[in-house]
This record gives structure tokens, sequence and C-alpha cells, in this order.
């Protein structure tokens, strides 16, 4: 009991020492970090773990070490993570945007959202392309090629693209589009290898489709920028 005790106390400090390494200036947008410290915090308790269950003498020592190298792991892991959604923010001249009822308002053209293991960047479907096509028009292709310059920054993030399609028209066209659209924009940020695509249709929509207004909110592009291919979800689920 006495080296469990030991150990989440070294694991607390390991926690607080990289979280108070990481409050680097310069990123302006979000400086909260939630994900750095959950990320150290998870590292720390499972090095721990995997140091105290290791046979042999001096558990609680290998425990602690074992605390400190997964607290480092982690925190630096969600570190890059919150470095990135401040790069991509500013980059798209926006900022991180965690409120849940931002995707409501059609003035948010750009919605850049940070979540425990991923990033979430929202782009509008009318900046994004015409009416039934999958060009990406120039304006926004700048805005993606930001992106795709950034994450050459980063050649271990994961990324995932997925389109999303009011109800007008057929399930089937509007998968064919929204992934085609997907796709589109996948082809900009192949700069870490191929990104995972997907088109959802009409699937997990923002708002009702019941109005003009609420299916401009349901056309959308996301992309997902994951510290780890393990943790990717369905974003049509």
């Amino acid at each position: 009991m006495l080296h469990i005790k030991r150990t989440l106390m070294v694991s607390a400090a390991a926690l607080l020492l990289l979280s108070g390494c990481y409050q680097q200036p310069g990123l302006v947008e979000d400086q909260s970090y939630d994900r750095t410290k959950t990320g150290a915090l998870t590292g720390a308790l499972a090095g721990a773990a995997i140091g105290y269950n290791t046979k042999g003498h001096h558990r609680g020592e290998r425990a602690a070490i074992g605390a400190l190298l997964g607290a480092a792991l982690g925190g630096a892991i969600g570190y890059s993570l919150d470095e990135q959604a401040n790069a991509v923010a500013r980059a798209l001249g926006t900022r991180v945007n965690n409120d849940p009822l931002a995707a409501l308002d059609p003035q948010n053209s750009i919605i850049v959202s940070k979540y425990p293991d991923h990033v979430r960047i929202m782009f509008r479907d009318d900046m994004m392309f015409a009416t039934n096509s999958a060009y990406i028009q120039p304006h926004a292709r700048r805005k993606v090629e930001k992106i795709a310059y950034l994450l050459q920054r980063y050649p271990q993030t994961v990324v995932g693209v997925a389109g999303f399609a009011d109800d007008r028209g057929s399930y089937e066209y509007n998968l064919g589009l929204s992934e085609r659209r997907a796709r589109s924009v996948a082809n900009l940020l192949a700069v870490n290898g191929r990104p995972l695509v997907k088109g959802c249709s009409w699937e997990k929509p923002i708002a009702p489709n019941n109005s003009a207004r609420n299916r401009a909110l349901n056309r959308r592009v996301e992309v997902y920028l994951y510290a780890d291919r393990n943790a990717m979800s369905d974003p049509c689920r």
C-alpha cells in the first residue's frame, strides 16, 4: 500500500511538473492545455502500473521511474495536439472555439475545436464548394493548404476527413457527393500519408433539416487531427 501511495504521489508531481513546463508563451488562442494535463496524468499512471507490476525487487522505485517516463510521453503527445490546435487556428485567422453552440452560428464559416484526443476543423460547405460540386473553390483551397503546410511540422499526426450533406436528394447521391468533397480536401492534406476519408451523407446533422438555414449548417467538411490512429472514431456516428 505504501508503494502505491508513493507511486500516485510521484504521478501527481509529474503532472504538475509537465503542466508548468508546457505553459509557454505565444499560444494565445487557448492556453488551457487540458489535453496536455490529461495525457501526462494518463501516461504517469500507466507507466507507474507497468513499473510496479514488473517482476523483481524495488517495485516502488521502478513504479516511480515508470510514472515519470509515462507522464513525459503522455504530456508530450497532449502538448503536440494543443500546439496544433492553436497553430491551425492562427493560420486560418480564427481562434480555438470549444463552444458547442458555435456550429449553430452560420457566421462561423470555420471552427477549430479541441477535444481530449483530437483537434477538429470544420469548414462550411458554402465557402468550400459550388452546388453539387466537389471542386474546392480557390479561397477555400488556400485555407486547406495552410493546414497541409502546418502538418509538415507534425509528421506523427493522423488525419481524417469526413464530408456531410443535407437531406435533399437521395441518401446514395449525398453519400457519393460528401465522400468526393472529403477526398478533395484529403488530397491537399496528404503530406503525412493518405488521410482516412469518409462520406457521411446526411448522417450526424448539426440541426434538423427543416429549413434552408439549417440545411446549410449541415453541409460541411470536417478535418480531424489525432495523435493515435487507434483513438479515431467513426465521424458519421
